[in-house]
């Protein structure tokens, strides 16, 4: 499997990209894990890896979407852009998630990246605007890999994205990728609609076949403002989905990303750890995207590592959620998330002003913390790579376990 996979990437990658793929994301990136790691034990806070919405326009309207891609535009400036990554490459980071709405809506982002040619950068994206000469651009730059979402067949695409001619639209931007020799990945969020179809070996060999070179399975997580239950997978469903990525990780010449489990299958979350927190499109500093409050904002003249570590919010999130859970706070403790945006008395970050609202009407469900179906990493590379540098780095050893939220 390494082997055909690794025989693919070199015959099908850019040697710009694949430059800057092993420097700036592999080398600097696994450096970067080290230094937050010395932070810690120095009592000190800065996540290694940052993602950030730039803006919260999208030309689709998918089902779930907790982004306000309906409303005015709100956007991060270029220079605004450039002081997070500069501050951030000040205390070792290169490496960073580009998420919007749809983030090749931006008017500044081929400019942003250009500015940064010592990082890296995976832009979250549904492909439909990326042309032949945008992923021309992105292959000159060499620093940025498309993850590239693709929901489902037809119907369900359609039904699912809020458009018509959904998918083919989709993998016209992505073939455009592939074309130009980019690092290029396709991203799921799995729901009930769609698990059948994307959770499969025949999936996984026509991505093989086109070309793609890794994929990333979510699943669907019923927040916002119109949260839709009915597309929740059930707790074996959940199950049924590390499964199957832990086996095909084993097996198919395909790069299979997870973010919510360790090395023996223990259930994790990036934000509860501080391997990684969310900047919004308002300028938010928030604890991951689907927590839409923050008492902090990039729009200041501080050093952003000072925010981060002196932020109080933050710190009593990422403690509260470790205390409580190994899985997500938002879907199972939806109470405590209440309670902590109360008593910090943090602003709503969403233009819509209701996200308050929306998290006291949810219901607790299960996420990634199943305790009776933990599944080791089957293979050695994933398993070498998420012992050192994608772990629990400590944090629950305080956990409360007979506060984990029923399994409904």
């Amino acid at each position: 499997m390494i082997v055909s996979l690794t025989s693919r990437i070199v015959r099908t990658v850019d040697p710009t990209c694949l430059a800057k793929i092993a420097w700036n994301f592999g080398f600097k990136g696994a450096r970067s894990v080290l230094l937050f790691e010395q932070r810690m034990k120095r009592g000190e806070f800065f996540p290694p890896f940052l993602y950030i919405s730039i803006l919260n326009s999208c030309n689709l309207r998918c089902q779930g979407c907790w982004v306000d891609v309906d409303k005015p535009r709100e956007a991060i400036k270029l220079d605004e852009l450039n002081k997070i990554v500069n501050d951030a490459k000040k205390h070792g980071n290169s490496f960073f998630g580009i998420l919007g709405g749809e983030p090749f809506m931006h008017p500044e982002l081929f400019d942003f990246l250009a500015m940064h040619p010592d990082c890296f950068f995976q832009i979250f994206t549904n492909g439909q605007m990326i042309t032949e000469k945008a992923a021309t651009n992105l292959r000159k730059l060499g620093n940025s890999t498309p993850l590239v979402s693709v929901e489902g067949t037809t119907t369900v695409s359609n039904e699912r994205r809020g458009g018509k001619d959904v998918l083919n639209r989709t993998l016209r931007g992505l073939q455009n990728c592939l074309d130009a020799k980019l690092l290029t990945g396709v991203a799921t969020s799995l729901c009930k609609t769609n698990i059948d179809d994307l959770l499969s070996v025949s999936w996984l060999n026509k991505l093989i076949d086109m070309g793609v070179h890794y994929t990333w399975y979510h699943t669907y997580r019923p927040v916002g403002p119109k949260i839709s239950p009915e597309l929740a997978l059930t707790p074996e469903q959940i199950t049924q989905v590390r499964r199957f990525v832990v086996e095909q990780r084993a097996k198919s010449p395909i790069a299979i990303v997870d973010a919510y489990y360790d090395h023996n299958g223990k259930a994790l979350c990036p934000m509860a750890t501080g391997i990684s927190h969310h900047i919004g499109p308002t300028g938010g500093i928030e604890p991951c995207p689907i927590i839409q409050f923050a008492t902090d904002t990039v729009r200041t003249d501080r050093d952003l590592y000072d925010v981060f570590n002196e932020s109080a919010f933050l710190k009593d999130f990422r403690e509260t959620a470790a205390q409580h859970t190994r899985g997500c706070i938002v879907l199972e403790r939806p109470d405590l998330v209440k309670q902590l945006v109360q008593r910090h008395n943090a602003p709503d970050t969403t233009i819509r002003q209701t996200a308050l609202a929306e998290v006291s009407a949810m219901t607790a469900r299960t996420s990634q913390w199943r305790e009776e179906e933990e599944i080791p990493e089957k293979h050695w590379m994933y398993k070498v790579a998420k012992r050192f540098f994608y772990h629990d780095f400590g944090v629950y050893k305080d956990m409360k376990p007979e506060s984990h939220s029923p399994k409904f």
